[in-house]
């Protein structure tokens, strides 16, 4: 993937100048270059979906844009089609995971409060037990 770090950057990392937005500092910016190990589910040319490390369900799977963005709300102002493909490969990785019959639970948490740890955005894909509302 070709980087240019050369202009401004804006919270989270990301750089609004360029179109292919990859913040070095950023965990699964180096997961999507590969340079930090993940056990891949699913991947197209703009989405990657992994394994959580912490599984809190049989299926806990994270989906991401390989472009960089902060959090949902930021992904869907500057791309409303990648924020569609993000949502497209969370339904797929819960066929592969055979948790689309039975039920599943999409998540993305935005921000300090709401426990965000890592500043990409990424839908948690959960499933494969009774899923309590309301959750936290």
């Amino acid at each position: 993937m070709s980087r240019d770090f050369s202009g401004p950057f804006l919270a989270g990392g990301h750089n609004a100048a360029y179109s292919e937005r990859v913040s070095t500092d950023c965990l699964f910016c180096r997961i999507v270059e590969r340079s930090v190990p993940a056990t891949i589910v699913h991947e197209t040319d703009t989405v990657l979906a992994f394994r959580d490390i912490d599984p809190q369900a049989d299926t806990h799977v994270l989906v991401i844009p390989k472009e960089h963005h902060t959090d949902a709300a930021a992904m869907a102002v500057a791309d409303p089609q990648l924020a569609g493909e993000v949502l497209a490969a969370a339904g797929e990785v819960a066929k592969i995971d055979g948790v689309d019959a039975s039920g599943y639970r999409l998540v993305f948490n935005t921000g300090k409060d709401a426990n965000q740890t890592v500043f990409h955005v990424h839908c948690h894909v959960l499933g494969g037990r009774n899923l309590t509302w309301p959750p936290g």
